[in-house]
């Protein structure tokens, strides 16, 4: 008989997949079973907070999570590398080979064997096939590029300042954002208030008014995951800060100092960020044979296993799984993935024991955004009361935060995650408010 240790490989250490993770090595570490975690990044940070990040609102350094401690702390194993190849007849995943800055070699390709192989791999924003937009857009998918925004930030406002001061007074930092959804909405609130702190840090003479933000959305509305009055509400308010909503239009060129819409207009902007549709990577096919939508997503039953494989299952954003009786497919959403993670853990611990996995179900809890200090709009409890319940104000805005605080109990445990949440408040009030460098 074996004396191999049952082994679960969770790649992708997003929302989902370190809650799951955490999850399945308290349940079974230092038992019959071996849990992995494999992420291209060394760290962790919850993804609905990239735009504060971005903005320099926050400092990702106290609210990230390192894979490698965070492993120690629960008993399981982290890999880092990127999904290379899963190869279903040796049931084994392959990571790519890494290299520093200087192209040397850090770690080599790397085989690692599972038993159950679940993948949380994430999205990235959907192009459309925009021209332009790879090559000039920026994205806030991972803490990297979240980095690279804050700092290209920065220095198109210290040029704004000192151009402002040596008295070129129509100088202005531009900036676009295509796509309406919760990152778009959230990163455009959040500018202004980035813009309204730059004053103490030596800019002498810039502050919100030197600053011009153009959020282009090809829907009627922006938000369509809310209400159309809470949507309403949130472009009256982004509008008060100064933001030019633009709704009903396309976006078909990208360029380095701007974006052309289908109607043939020219939007100037210093930085573009796209924000628009979420997709799989454009890799996720080449991987395996699985099933991928025209998305690039991996096409899973209503159990979250793969089409083609029952011993591999995908959640989050990198999976499509259409339910008996619905139209679309669960959207790609935060809560979706949590959701996603727990029937996994529960269909893991059925097929231990011999019993029939159990179909996922997604409950939608409501879509809560918030526009920076200023204001949080949303609806709770979703279709559970046969409605929404829409709020508004100081309400929403103790409602998103406790999203956050959730989870952070998921991935640290109930302990823990007090501790850390009670530790966080009083690290925002202590710490400085803008996040420069």
């Amino acid at each position: 008989m074996s004396d191999k240790k049952r082994q679960i490989v969770v790649v992708g250490g997003g929302a989902g997949g370190l809650e799951l993770v955490r999850r399945l090595a308290a349940r079974y570490g230092n038992r019959d079973h071996d849990i992995i975690l494999v992420d291209r990044n060394v760290s962790h940070i919850w993804k609905p907070l990239l735009h504060e990040v971005a903005a320099g609102s926050l400092d990702a350094n106290l609210d990230e999570v390192g894979y490698g401690g965070h492993a120690a702390r629960w008993n399981y194993r982290f890999f880092h590398g990127a999904l290379e190849k899963i190869d279903r007849e040796k049931r084994q995943i392959v990571t790519a080979p890494s290299y520093d800055d200087r192209g040397r070699l850090i770690t080599s390709r790397h085989n690692i064997r599972y038993d159950y192989l679940v993948l949380a791999v994430g999205g990235i924003s959907n192009d459309f096939g925009v021209a332009g937009v790879r090559e000039h857009a920026m994205f806030l998918e991972h803490r990297g590029q979240a980095d690279q925004f804050r700092q290209r930030l920065l220095n198109a406002c210290l040029r704004t300042n000192d151009e402002n001061r040596r008295g070129k007074q129509d100088a202005r930092v531009r900036v676009a954002i295509v796509g309406g959804g919760a990152t778009g909405v959230e990163l455009a609130a959040e500018l202004y208030n980035a813009a309204k702190a730059l004053r103490h840090y030596g800019l002498e003479v810039f502050d919100e008014s030197k600053l011009e933000v153009t959020l282009v959305e090809a829907g009627p509305r922006i938000l369509p995951a809310l209400d159309p009055e809470l949507a309403t509400t949130a472009r009256e308010e982004l509008e008060a800060l100064g933001v030019a909503v633009k709704t009903d239009t396309q976006v078909v060129r990208v360029e380095e100092d701007g974006i052309e819409t289908a109607e043939g207009n020219r939007l100037a902007a210093e930085i573009t960020v796209w924000a628009a549709g979420v997709k799989g990577a454009d890799e996720l096919p080449f991987e395996s044979d699985l099933e991928t939508t025209s998305l690039n997503t991996f096409v899973v039953k209503p159990t979250l296993q793969t089409s083609k494989d029952d011993r591999i299952f995908a959640i989050g954003d990198c999976a499509s799984c259409l339910l008996p009786g619905e139209d679309r497919p669960v959207p790609p959403r935060a809560q979706a993935a949590h959701q996603m993670a727990d029937s996994v853990l529960d269909n893991l611990e059925r097929l231990r024991r011999g019993k029939e996995l159990k179909p996922f179900r997604y409950r939608d809890h409501g879509s809560l955004v918030s526009l920076s200090r200023f204001s949080t709009v949303g609806s709770l409890m979703g279709n559970l009361i046969g409605g929404r319940m829409a709020i508004e104000g100081r309400l929403a805005r103790i409602a998103y935060l406790s999203l956050y605080r959730l989870h952070i109990i998921a991935i640290h445990g109930w302990r823990r995650g007090i501790a850390m949440i009670l530790l966080g408040h009083v690290n925002r009030v202590v710490r400085p408010k803008l996040k420069l460098h």
